[in-house]
Order: structure tokens, then sequence, then C-alpha cells
């Protein structure tokens, strides 16, 4: 027996009209990259960063790797050293296979200031400290080091005393070559013999360094004025249009019968579109040719001292990039992290709002979040980096570039070319963003490496 007075809700729900939404999807984040960076139109598909010469000596780490429960180093990588570049592959793998392991503990002292160690330490996995006597007898911090660098590379080389001590902050592994061996390859060695003469002998330039231009300035008389010119690069480097690419397909059933009141066809191309935009983030922070992580200069990268990202730390890597920097990049997990560490200093960011989102800042220059940034180790435990750039042409910095135009454009750099309908009734649609980023000067960029994001404090 139905006691039911009035008409049920679920049969009324049959005549009703139903509010629906347009598709959504998780995957879509801000891209504050893609927002922040200037975009140049390139015209011919090619972008020539045309620079000064300067003296390049690679990526400033010694590669290494595990076999047979021990580490080794990567031959190839000598090529790091000055005086190696030219040395042969059975000089380097000989030498190679002269490093010998050792461990250390945190607080350890690997190298005492003045001693003369005579060893090159390169460091597998660990951070350390570099410390010297001030010129007024004050403890200063110099630099903290960590995975793939090495030190003390003047010492190894002709014996000098240490300029500083060096101190493990962490627990960790490194490999260790006398300079014994180096001495008994060069001396069977003519060219390293000549090539090691000439380092210690030689004037020192820093990676990165402009070739100099000569000027004089406050002289008195009538001095001769010097000659010069601005040498530019040989082999300028150029970007080419990458790309992030799928193909759409909509059956000609779906799109002509269930159109309305949302278009099909466009509903599924703009969730398409974000996936390549999303895809797009992602290849320009971390592709290994053109990623801005993959960019950074040697000088530019920066080991945290205690593992949290703290206001020193972020203070450091404003020193590097310290003309006009415009954003710090990182993943949300690492502004958590420097945001913790502020809060135990009692020193909170300033917030601002940023391209219509509130978003922590430090020192006025804004932490934009992303989640294409890679963090690597263990679940919870893992470490990740923290990008600091300068943006603009005009301000030599990082910018994006993108086509200036293509064919069945759809947004700037991003294509939607229909390849025509199948015997199944399937039109295809070739979606297609065209892409890359160019770092115009090297102090541009510069990264905060090895930064802990798991580490909580008790405020109680």
């Amino acid at each position: 027996m139905n006691d039911r007075l009035s008409l049920s809700p679920d049969a009324a729900r049959q005549l009703a009209t139903t509010t629906k939404t347009a598709p959504q999807m998780r995957g879509i984040t801000p891209r504050y990259l893609l927002r922040a960076l200037p975009w140049v139109d390139v015209e011919s598909g090619t972008y020539r960063v045309n620079r000064r010469r300067t003296f390049i000596l690679g990526d400033d780490r010694i590669t290494t790797y595990r076999n047979d429960d021990a580490h080794h180093i990567v031959p190839e990588d000598l090529r790091e050293i000055p005086y190696l570049r030219e040395a042969g592959e059975d000089l380097l793998r000989e030498l190679a296979s002269s490093f010998t392991e050792v461990a250390f503990e945190a607080g350890q002292t690997l190298v005492e200031e003045g001693e003369t160690t005579c060893r090159l330490w390169v460091l597998v996995q660990g951070r350390a400290e570099k410390r010297a006597t001030g010129r007024y007898g004050e403890d200063a911090l110099l630099e903290v080091v960590g995975d793939g660098q090495f030190f003390d590379l003047d010492s190894w080389s002709h014996g000098n005393p240490a300029p500083y001590r060096v101190r493990a902050l962490t627990p960790g592994t490194a490999l260790c070559a006398d300079r014994d061996q180096l001495a008994r390859l060069a001396g069977r060695d003519e060219a390293l013999s000549a090539a090691l003469a000439a380092f210690n002998a030689g004037e020192r330039t820093a990676p990165g360094s402009e070739v100099p231009v000569d000027l004089t300035a406050g002289h008195v008389g009538e001095p001769d004025l010097p000659g010069t010119f601005v040498d530019y690069e040989d082999v300028p480097r150029e970007y080419h249009m990458t790309l992030a690419q799928t193909v759409l397909r909509v059956h000609s059933r779906v799109a002509d019968l269930y159109n309305e009141p949302i278009d099909q066809t466009r509903a599924q191309a703009d969730l398409t579109v974000q996936a390549l935009r999303e895809r797009q983030e992602r290849s320009m922070l971390n592709h290994p040719e053109f990623g801005l992580f993959n960019n950074v200069a040697p000088g530019q990268r920066v080991q945290t001292r205690t593992g949290a990202p703290t206001p020193d730390d972020m203070d450091e890597l404003l020193s590097r990039v310290w003309k006009q920097p415009s954003y710090f990049l990182a993943h949300p997990r690492a502004i958590a992290a420097f945001g913790r560490e502020c809060t135990r200093r009692g020193v909170p960011p300033v917030i601002e709002n940023r391209f219509g989102s509130p978003l922590l800042t430090w020192r006025g220059v804004p932490l934009l979040p992303s989640d294409k940034v890679r963090i690597t180790g263990p679940n919870g435990a893992g470490t990740t980096e923290i990008l600091l750039m300068r943006v603009g042409e005009a301000e030599q910095g990082v910018v994006g570039l993108r086509p200036a135009k293509v064919p069945d454009e759809v947004e700037p750099g991003l294509s939607m070319r229909n390849m025509g309908m199948d015997q199944k009734g399937i039109t295809q649609y070739l979606m297609t963003a065209y892409f890359n980023a160019a770092v115009l000067v090297e102090d541009a960029l510069a990264v905060l490496q090895n930064v802990e994001v798991s580490k909580y404090h008790d405020y109680s």
C-alpha cells in the first residue's frame, strides 16, 4: 500500500532541468611560472642568445656511481678539473681508480686550516662547511658544499696549505685521491705536466667570468689610453622550439547529439590544453637540456646549511641574483618548510597578493609554488630545490619562448589542427604546444639545493 500523499523528489527530478558544471580536472594548477615569465615571440623558431665571451668550466660537479657496494668516480667527469680538460681517457680512468672511499660523521673535521693534506675530496653524499679565520680573528663561513662538489684543488695540485677548514654538517661519504698519484701521472705525461704547471703558475679566472674590457680611469697627465673591443662568443647558444603534443579524438555521434548546453569538442579541447600547459611547465623546469634547474651556472648553486630552508639560506640565494630578483619558485612543501623556519625565528614572511592569490614573500620577492619542482628521496623525508630568477629581456633575465604565430592557433603558441575523420566516424585533432625557456645571462638564475622539507619544531 502506498501512503505517499505527493510526488516524490526522485520522480520529480525526471522532469527537472539539471544545472551542470563544465568538466573539472584535479590536475590543473595555477602554473605560476608560465604566468610570471615574460614571453618572447620567436619569428623563425630559433632564438639566439649572444653573449660576451666567457670562461666556461662545466658544472663544477664530479659525478660518482655505485657498483659492487662501493662508490666510484666517473672518469670523464674529472674533466671538471681545469688541467684535466684535455687529458686522455686512459689517464682519467687510472686517476679515477686511485680514489678511495671515506665515511665521515656530522661534526667531524675533514680538513684543518693551514694543513697540507695534498688530497682531493669529492663528496658523494652529505654536506660540509668551509670556514676560515677572518682578518680580525673572527670565524667566517665561506661556503656550504654538497653532493658532487670537491675540495681542496690547490692543495692537491701543488701542495699549498689549505686556506680553510672543512667540517661535516651531516654524516656522509667522500672519495679521496692523494697528490702522489697525480704527480706520478704528470711525471710520465708531458701534456698533463704542462697543463698542471700552467694551472699552478697562471692567473685563476672564476667560472662564468667575462673577458675583461681594458679601461683606464683616474689618470694624471697624458698616458697612452688602452685600446679594446668587446668580444662575443664564437658559437652563441641557440634555443629551438620544443613541443608537447597529443591527438584528441571525438566521435561524431557525441559531437552531434550531446552538444548542448556544453560543446563537447570544446570541453575536450579545453581540458587537453590544460594538460599540455601542465606538461609545458614541467618541461621548462626539469628538461635535461633546457630546463631551468639544469641550466644554473656553477657559481650560482647554494647548499642549505642545516637542511631546512632558513632565512639565511634565502638571503644567500638573493646574494647570487642580487640584480633585480623577480621570483623564487619552489615546491609547496618547501615553502611550508621555509614558513616553519621563519615562525621559529619570529620573522614571519610578508604576504602579498600576486596573480590573484596571497603568496609568501621574502625581502619583497614572492615565493611561487609549483608541484612540478621535484622532491627526491623517501616519501615525506626527501629533498628538493628552490629556484630564484630575474626575468625579462631588458633585465638580461629568464624569458619564455613561443612562436610568433602557428596555423590553427587557439592560444599563443598552441595549435589545434583538424586531422580529418576516420571510417569509424572519429574526428582527430592534433594538439601541439610549442615553447622553450632561455637564460640570457648566468647570474639571472640561482638554486638552493638539498632543501629538506620534513623538519618540524615543537613550540610547546
